[in-house]
C-alpha cells in the first residue's frame, strides 16, 4: 500500500508541476495554476501519508515455539542439581539455546541433546 501510494503521488506531482508550469506561459492561467498547485498538494499529501504508515510485521506479538533437543520425556524430566520435576514451563530460549531453570533450587543449565545412538 505504501509503494501505491508513492506512485499515486508521483504522478499527481509531476502533473501537477507541468500544469503550473502551462499556466505560467505567455499568458497567465489562472485556473490551470490552482489545478497544479491542488495536485501537488494532494501528492506531498500522500507521500506524507505513506510514510506514515506503519510497516508489516512492527508491534506485533512473536510466540516462540521451543523445540526441545532429542526426545525428552516430560516425565523422566529431572534438575540436574536436585532432582526435583521439571515442566516445560521451566525452559526458555535464551540468546537461541534451551535453557531450564529449577524452580526448587534455582539452578540453571542448558539443554544438551545426546546422541541419539
Amino acid at each position: 500500500m505504501k509503494i501505491v501510494a508513492y506512485i499515486l503521488a508521483a504522478i499527481l506531482i509531476l502533473f501537477g508541476v507541468l500544469f503550473v508550469l502551462a499556466s505560467l506561459n505567455q499568458a497567465f492561467i489562472p485556473t490551470w495554476f490552482f489545478i497544479g498547485v491542488i495536485l501537488v498538494l494532494i501528492g506531498l499529501a500522500l507521500v506524507w501519508l505513506g510514510s506514515r504508515q506503519k510497516k508489516a510485521g512492527q508491534g506485533d506479538i512473536v510466540n516462540v515455539k521451543i523445540d526441545l533437543p532429542a526426545n525428552v520425556e516430560l516425565d523422566k524430566f529431572q534438575c540436574k542439581n536436585c532432582g526435583g520435576a521439571l515442566t516445560t514451563d521451566n525452559i526458555k530460549l535464551v540468546q537461541g539455546a534451551p535453557v531450564v531453570t529449577c524452580p526448587y533450587c534455582g539452578t540453571t543449565y542448558q539443554l544438551t541433546e545426546e546422541p541419539k545412538w
